[in-house]
């Protein structure tokens, strides 16, 4: 208190000095000014933040009129402040409170709160600064009070949770945001120019073998070891973050073009050339390459970490590094939406099945007809298989579609046989996708299928690729015997085009072989198609298994496998795929 008394005695640069002989009420002034100055500093001392009156006299420099401790300790001093211009206070002349302050007492508005610091590069605090006008005092027109509070503590402890928050743990790099903010930086650079910066994508292959086999902490050790190898490769310059699992990007100037980026996916590549040593183990790893160009075009640093990775995937069939093209995207978003599109056809049952038939070649007639998926979308009109059955496959849809697919083809066997009021001598065939046996219960599929429809099992052939086997054969034969217990039949379709093993066919429950398009269009004019032709006619004979040739498009071809013992045959010369109503007529006109 004592400190205080000593303050409040010291009078103002500008208090009124009562002349000699003046009146009671002149001389009563001082007294009332002192009284107003003790009160004042009395409100500032009680106020738990830093506060002060800033006055500016007419043609002077602004000054500190009053003061509290906090305020003095934030200007660098527990010395007197009063008086003190406002330019010689450290944090009010090097910062932008100062500016700020001084930019407030020359306008009008009555009261101004905003987020300052002291100016410092180092060790610098942080406050929020309000300040509030206050009425004119002894001739002084213009008076303000500002009050700080100390934000310090909490602004670092948010500028050490956006650090936290922007780094990747396991490997201290950047992460995915810190990434797309350099990114994004680039991009709204005034300065920015086409073709002067590239994201380079990388993804480790075998990665997830490694976390299988040799647990978490040796896949930890292994992308911490494969960071360092890509920081390695790195200019001076170049931002290396990790974006995803086992996926890194980097950011690079180009000064040669996309010659860098290739360049730097050679350097890559070499560094991965040396085995990685992990648990007494020496494991060699390689990795998929794709790049994006930083365009006028991409807007957003998302967008071209998208487009690299469009990119990366291609590298991943091609096995080289890959340069983003525009139609990749174009592409992607046409696979997206006919995906989007597919979803809601299939729950609304907006697709139809047509029926090819099956031909009997040595009698002519119709044994059976494949049912084959078909979507006549209402604004592009009829979408082909081609194009919706790989996005079904990729998107994981093919699941809810081979089940619409086997119950429609069930149930319109079974719509026949009443409208014929009998039992036809038919079957239907439904093909099977690799990723419905990987992922569905067929059993299941298979049995409410033929439940719901009241069709016996041996009226149903279900037919699937080499592929479907050889991705999980142990499944694979876990599946088919099942299928074989509801009596139904299974075709390998497309044989003589992938790399099923003798032992398989001599394993699996298949009873029907179907050839290939491929062997049978050119057969008349190719020798070794007719060759392969007959030894898979051999094989099934010698196996007890009956044969379908696909692609007959003439009569010279049926007659041709005919005589070379083929049993069944379906193709354009025969009949087109067929809707519901017409595949019936054809079957009655057919086999009258």
């Amino acid at each position: 208190m004592q400190a205080a008394s000593t303050r409040r005695r010291k009078k103002p640069p500008l208090a009124a000095v009562v002349p000699k002989g003046a009146s009671p009420a002149s001389r009563r002034a001082p007294v009332l000014e002192e009284v107003i100055d003790n009160v004042r500093q009395d409100y500032l001392d009680a106020l738990p933040i830093a506060a002060a009156v800033i006055a500016a006299p007419e043609s002077q420099p602004a000054f500190v009129d009053a003061a509290n401790a906090h305020f003095r300790r934030i200007g660098g001093s527990d010395k007197e402040t009063c008086g003190t211009r406002i330019d010689r206070v450290p944090f009010l002349q090097a910062g932008p409170i100062g500016c700020a302050l001084t930019n407030f007492l020359n306008g009008e508005t009555a009261a101004h709160e905003f987020e300052g610091h002291d100016g410092q590069t180092i060790g610098g605090r942080h406050f929020t600064v309000r300040l509030a006008r206050l009425g004119p005092r002894l001739g002084i027109a213009k008076r303000c009070l500002i009050s700080m509070i100390d934000k310090t503590a909490q602004v670092e402890t948010e500028k050490s949770l956006r650090a936290e928050m922007l780094r990747d743990t396991l490997t201290g790099l950047p992460n995915r945001l810190a990434f797309n903010e350099r990114v994004e930086e680039i991009l709204e650079h005034p300065n920015f120019h086409e073709g002067t910066h590239a994201v380079v994508v990388v993804d480790m292959t075998r990665f997830s073998r490694v976390n299988e086999c040799m647990g978490a902490l040796a896949g930890d050790e292994l992308l911490i070891t494969f960071a360092r190898r890509l920081f390695s490769t790195l200019r001076a310059g170049d931002v290396l973050a990790r974006t995803g699992g086992d996926e890194f990007g980097i950011l690079m100037r180009l000064e040669r073009g996309i010659d860098d980026a290739l360049e730097l996916a050679e350097r890559i590549k070499s560094v991965l050339a040396t085995p990685f040593r992990l648990s007494e183990m020496e494991i060699r790893v390689d990795c998929s390459v794709g790049c994006a160009l930083l365009t006028q075009c991409v807007e957003l640093s998302e967008e071209v970490l998208r487009n690299a990775q469009f990119a990366l995937k291609r590298s991943k069939q091609t096995g080289r590094a890959q340069i983003y093209e525009p139609t990749q995207a174009q592409a992607a978003r046409h696979r997206f939406s006919i995906e989007t599109e597919l979803r809601r056809a299939i729950e609304a049952n907006q697709l139809t099945l047509a029926f090819q038939p099956l031909i009997d070649l040595p009698t002519g007639t119709v044994s059976g007809f494949e049912a084959l998926a078909r979507w006549d979308h209402e604004e592009r009109g009829p979408i082909s298989p081609v194009e919706f059955i790989p996005v079904a496959e990729e998107s994981g849809l093919i699941v809810s579609l081979g089940r619409w697919a086997l119950n429609a083809a069930a149930q319109t066997l079974a719509d026949w046989d009443k409208e014929v009021g009998k039992k036809l001598p038919l079957y239907v065939a439904v093909n099977l996708s690799a990723i419905q046996i990987a992922r569905d219960d067929m059993s299941a599929a298979v049995g409410n299928a033929l439940k719901s429809s009241g069709l016996e099992g041996r009226r149903l052939t279900l037919e699937l690729t080499e592929s479907a086997i050889i991705q999980d054969p142990l499944r694979a034969t876990k599946v088919l015997e099942a299928l074989k217990a509801f009596d139904a039949r299974v075709a390998m379709d497309d044989f003589g085009t992938g790399y099923t093993s003798l032992s398989y066919l001599q394993r699996l429950p298949i009873d029907v072989l179907k050839i290939d398009r491929s062997f049978v269009t050119g057969m008349l004019a190719d020798r070794d198609s007719v060759a392969i032709i007959r030894a898979v006619l051999s094989l099934a004979d010698a196996l007890g298994m009956a044969t379908t040739a696909e692609g007959i498009e003439s009569e010279e071809l049926a007659k041709a496998l005919t005589e070379l013992g083929c049993s069944h045959g379906q193709g354009f010369f025969f009949a087109k795929p067929l809707h519901a109503q017409a595949a019936l007529a054809y079957w009655l006109a057919r086999n009258a």
